[in-house]
């Protein structure tokens, strides 16, 4: 059975150029600054269910392009010579045969306009950023909201009606 899960395509070093936290991290620690997106989309990818695909461009990262998995999401680094763009342009093909919908989160302007052609939608750095720390604040609230249901009390909680009856009749006497 094919993954109908929609698709969110990245373009990590725009988005590391884009969002304040990783241009600042990247000027001293690119490897911190990747690992931190990386990080961010995870979650995010998490808590959304969208298929998170992050690109980065060869000329970064020398060699014969790679593709692997890291904490869920699918990672590609272009072959050298390649663009993320290039690579983005092409997944876009491949997925849109096979997908609901794809999703292509890059500030460059001119790319917005290819995987638009192409029938994907196209989201700016700075909305794929809203997005995660709308995403962050929820997860944030779900955990808050789960950790004061479960110190209230938890036994509570699992007793069927007839036990909790039973118990405060036992508590009366």
């Amino acid at each position: 059975m094919a993954d109908l899960r929609d698709v969110l395509l990245v373009d990590a070093y725009n988005m590391i150029g884009g969002w304040p936290e990783l241009a600042e991290l990247a000027q001293n620690n690119m490897q911190g600054a990747r690992d931190r997106l990386l990080e961010r989309l995870s979650d995010y990818q998490a808590f959304t269910g969208m298929h998170v695909i992050v690109v980065f461009d060869a000329y970064r990262v020398p060699g014969l392009g790679k593709s692997f998995s890291q904490s869920k999401l699918q990672v590609y680094f272009t072959k050298e010579k390649e663009t993320a763009d290039e690579t983005i342009e092409r997944l876009v093909g491949e997925l849109s045969r096979k997908r609901r919908q794809i999703y292509v989160a890059t500030s460059d302007f001119i790319e917005q306009h290819v995987i638009f052609a192409k029938g994907a939608l196209r989201m700016s750095a700075r909305e794929l950023l809203i997005e995660v720390e709308n995403s962050d604040r929820e997860i944030q609230k779900r955990i808050e909201r789960d950790n004061s249901k479960s110190t209230r009390n938890t036994l509570d909680g699992k007793l069927s009606a007839e036990q909790r009856k039973l118990f405060e009749r036992w508590r009366r006497e």
